[in-house]
């Protein structure tokens, strides 16, 4: 096991990796359905008091806080996981575009501009008579030239 995984690090990634798993069953949810019918049955107990109200808000509120490091958590390793996979299916395949192995590190005005080209490569396919096809943007976009061309050719 790595110095990482025996740290601190990995002890926050292994409790993250259990909390989220266990707040993400369907008993955790009973459980808080059963917490809110119980403070909400409690309610003409405590006449409906300020502190009544303030249990539930402060539980509600420390919980929510707490989870939105241990999800963010969890969230960031599927992620990179995720992207370090689709990395790999990149880089291994011959017809892919290398160009997309950094893709979240691009900016947003340059996804955006990434985004209009796969539009563009869905358009030119959209064209193409083998629906099963799979081009480069490049590569669609001169084969697409070339009919083009070749249809002016025609009609001449």
């Amino acid at each position: 096991m790595s110095k990482e995984k025996k740290g601190l690090l990995g002890l926050f990634d292994r409790f993250s990796k259990k909390v989220t798993k266990a707040t993400g069953s369907p008993v955790a949810f009973a459980l808080a359905i059963l917490i809110v019918l119980l403070w909400a049955i409690l309610g003409p107990v405590f006449g409906f008091s300020d502190t009544w109200q303030l249990v539930i808000n402060t539980g509600t509120t420390i919980i929510t806080f707490l989870m939105v490091f241990v999800i963010q958590q969890s969230q960031n390793k599927d992620t990179m996981a995720l992207q370090l996979k689709l990395n790999e299916l990149i880089a291994s395949s011959e017809r892919a575009s290398n160009r997309l192995v950094d893709i979240e590190d691009l900016t947003e005005a340059e996804l955006d501009k990434l985004k209009r080209f796969y539009i563009e490569l869905s358009d030119l396919a959209e064209e193409d008579d083998d629906s099963f096809t799979s081009h480069s943007i490049d590569e669609a976009k001169r084969k697409h030239e070339k009919k083009e061309i070749e249809k002016k050719k025609g009609q001449a």
